[in-house]
């Protein structure tokens, strides 16, 4: 029994979530918006009044309010949805609660997200996956920056139903002229942004009015209240008509005489004896059968998981994608798109990180910022770098060609997020605009001499030696004595010392964050081209940072790049100061020094490891020599 008498009849709510509602189509939406906005108590309001809280989840409702709860005793709706024991201590909500209900029309999930700032990466999380958003505005704040960011985000992220709900007009006494005012301030930044238009409707969770039911405070308004047009909006995607996309999950091998490649159809349909082509690789082929659980299919339409088999042999693997041979999707390894940072760590052009599209991960880089947007003004204003939320259009650049359509045609085939490639974290996530009309003009010219060619006339292994180490541990001495030796012995070789390329190659580049990844990048650039060459590259650069060592290593091939940690003892080596550049860069006279006020990350697993503090350069130059006569890369 509730506190306002009224009963809940656990077993029709049973029924009502049960597969008896199976028939209904799916609804899924957001909640978003600013900090407390009222967000987490509209949905409890829904779950309220609709009659969807069982007796013992009221129980616990019940006593949580007069313990944590923010209604003076009564219920406090909010915590039905905010489970962590954080946002029920602060009240606010800091991941996505998900939420699963079912009406008389239609089944719903909601994606309850964070309101404050530094959880915006929570919602566009909650965006990827919804179909409609109601975005929530305090009626005594009115449309906020946090507001104009996650409105730029649902926008972004292809959400074609927008509600706006002016909530918390009890605490305005209802005043008409204040939500005209914010629903106007509203529909104009929907309209430079291209927002499809929004739905307006004022609101009092805490109350109840228009929420579930009408209520008697607004008779000014003469439209529906929220949970009648939630019911009723049409979301019905075209993704069945759209062109045919599968993106193969898994290949089926049970036994000899059965081969299916598993997955969730994308969009369109798919029949036997339909003519399909395999990207990216471009084979054509035909469907034999469409299998799921049940057995075979005539037809299988968007968001069905099935096994489809083919009439050839064709070599396929998860991440390959299946269309039609007159609508294909474009496939390209250079491409623009939006793009949202959700990490702490900033976002350097030209570091390297896994791209995730569909069932297929591939190295890829940011090669250039167009431009970053300013979420509250629309301005497009340069950036060198991406921190926490920030959204920006971007040029990408991947390891090979992926197939995709435009974010804006097929959500399921045009949206990525990025992995960093240490930490295994999900640092962003982008939506395809277009593939760039350079990749269509690069082509690799085959040549008659290949590497092996000239590494065979030279006599010996190529291979990179890359010495990384602080400012003044010895790299560029040791990498000196390093190649006499080898000039001795008859090997070819060169050094790429890090102050020597900075005088032509790398001279407009400074010591930022982001200049250091883009010197590394061309200098693992140019080693891989001396290697090709079939000589010993000696590279002497701090390269302070471990994900660009690793790029330099993954441009050439296995076993062909040595990382040397020339480990020398930051004071050792500001005793030596053989620049003059630890002394100034203590008096501020130099700024982002590495191991002053710029990190330095150690090797955590070098080829070579020279303690550099308890042996002279000539004792650390024959510790490369032998290196380099056990891996057999000398001429004996």
């Amino acid at each position: 029994m509730a506190e306002d008498g009224r009963t809940f009849d656990a077993a029709a709510t049973e029924a009502v979530l049960s597969g008896k509602a199976a028939d209904r189509d799916l609804l899924r939406f957001l909640t978003c918006g600013s900090v407390d906005d009222g967000k987490s108590t509209l949905i409890g309001r829904v779950l309220y009044d609709s009659k969807l809280i069982f007796e013992d989840q009221l129980k616990s409702l019940e006593r949580d309010s007069k313990v944590r709860g923010r209604a003076g005793g009564a219920l406090d709706l909010s915590l039905l949805v905010d489970g962590l024991q954080q946002e029920r201590e602060q009240g606010i909500t800091i991941d996505v609660a998900w939420r699963y209900f079912n009406t008389d029309r239609r089944k719903f999930i909601v994606a309850d997200t964070p309101g404050h700032e530094q959880y915006t990466r929570n919602m566009a999380t909650g965006a990827s996956n919804a179909d409609l958003a109601v975005l929530l505005v305090d009626a005594r704040k009115g449309v906020l920056v946090q507001t104009r960011r996650h409105a730029t985000i649902a926008k972004l992220m292809g959400l074609r139903h927008v509600v706006l709900a002016v909530n918390k007009m009890d605490l305005v006494g209802y005043d008409q002229t204040v939500y005209d005012a914010i629903r106007d301030d509203f529909l104009a930044f929907a309209a430079q942004i291209g927002l499809p238009a929004p739905v307006c409707i004022p609101v009092s969770a805490l109350m109840g009015d228009n929420v579930v039911n009408r209520g008697e405070g607004m008779p000014w308004y003469d439209g529906p209240a929220l949970l009648p047009y939630l019911e009723e909006v049409d979301v019905v995607q075209n993704s069945v008509d759209a062109p045919f996309r599968f993106p193969v999950q898994w290949v089926n091998r049970p036994n000899l005489d059965f081969r299916g490649y598993c997955g969730t159809i994308a969009s369109g349909r798919v029949r036997p004896g339909d003519q399909v082509v395999v990207h990216p690789s471009a084979r054509q082929t035909t469907v034999a059968r469409v299998v799921d659980f049940s057995g075979d299919r005539d037809e299988a339409v968007a968001g069905e998981s099935v096994t489809l088999t083919l009439t050839d042999e064709v070599d396929i693997a998860r991440g390959d994608l299946l269309s039609p041979a007159d609508a294909r999707p474009d496939v390209a390894d250079q491409m623009a798109a939006h793009v949202i940072w959700m990490a702490d760590e900033r976002m350097l052009p030209e570091r390297s990180y896994l791209l995730k599209i569909g069932h297929t991960t591939v190295p890829a880089q940011i090669t250039e910022i167009k431009h970053r947007l300013d979420v509250n003004t629309q301005n497009k204003l340069a950036a060198k770098h991406l921190d926490l939320n920030e959204v920006a259009f971007c040029n990408l650049s991947l390891a090979r060609p992926v197939p995709f359509d435009p974010y804006e045609t097929n959500r399921a085939t045009g949206g990525f997020i990025l992995i960093d490639r240490t930490t295994h974290q999900t640092v962003g996530c982008g939506m395809i605009a277009f593939g760039l009309r350079r990749a269509e003009n690069i082509h690799w010219q085959a040549l008659s001499v290949d590497k092996a060619t000239r590494a065979t006339q030279k006599h010996q292994t190529p291979g990179v030696l890359w010495f990384t180490g602080l400012s003044g541990a010895g790299k560029s001495t040791v990498a000196n004595l390093v190649e006499k030796r080898l000039m001795a012995l008859g090997h070819h070789s060169y050094i790429l010392d890090g102050d020597n390329v900075r005088h032509g190659l790398n001279r407009d580049l400074g010591f930022t964050p982001e200049d250091r990844v883009e010197n590394i990048r061309r200098v693992a650039e140019v080693s891989r081209l001396f290697v090709d060459a079939g000589l010993i590259v000696l590279v002497s650069f701090i390269s302070p940072y471990r994900a660009e060592r690793r790029l330099a290593r993954e441009k050439v091939a296995d076993g062909e790049f040595l990382e040397v940690f020339v480990d020398t003892p930051l004071a050792v080596c500001e005793a030596r100061d053989p620049k003059g550049l630890y002394k100034k860069a203590r008096a501020g006279q130099i700024k982002n020094f590495t191991g002053i006020d710029s990190e330095y990350e150690p090797p955590e697993a070098p080829e070579l490891h020279l303690n550099a503090g308890e042996s002279t350069p000539d004792e650390l130059a024959e510790q490369v020599i032998q290196a380099l006569r056990a891996r057999g890369m000398l001429r004996e």
